[in-house]
């Protein structure tokens, strides 16, 4: 899956190659685990994890979840399959400045809630939710698995 990542933030940032490793592993052990969302090919298929600024961040989230202020993660999903074959599973949109003001109040650092945030969006865009508690349940529990196995703890106990 090509993942692809754009800086569009002042602030410090893991290197694009953790993010898209990142995003990489959480495909992979979706796609391991079985069930309906094994049938997305790994080979063919991109993510784009955009990094922003506040501003950007809240302008998203106030067009389209109509909440006037910058969030952690925003996930679009697009599930798009091109007329090649190609595959586009939608756009990840992390602010950075959230991030490592949640990482301070979390006690983790910032490196750590990165991650969590590109393991939680591509969790989205391939259909995880949490709205209800055992959708959340599996979501959370899924996180912490595909986290540890990147060599990060449990991103909910500073939570």
């Amino acid at each position: 899956m090509p993942v692809e990542v754009q800086i569009a933030s002042t602030a410090s940032t893991p290197s694009t190659a953790e993010m898209q490793r990142w995003a990489q592993q959480t495909l992979d052990r979706v796609m391991s685990l079985g069930g309906d969302r094994s049938a997305c090919d790994a080979g063919h298929g991109d993510v784009c994890v955009r990094v922003v600024d506040q501003a950007e961040s809240r302008e998203l989230n106030e067009r389209y979840r109509h909440k006037d202020n910058p969030t952690n993660v925003l996930s679009f999903p697009a599930e798009v399959d091109l007329p090649s074959g190609h595959h586009i599973w939608g756009d990840i949109v992390i602010c950075a400045p959230v991030v490592h003001a949640e990482a301070v109040d979390q006690e983790k650092s910032p490196e750590a809630h990165f991650a969590h945030m590109v393991v939680h969006g591509v969790l989205h865009l391939l259909g995880y939710d949490h709205q209800s508690g055992t959708d959340a349940e599996q979501m959370e529990s899924l996180e912490k698995d595909i986290l540890g196995r990147i060599g990060f703890g449990d991103p909910y106990l500073n939570s």
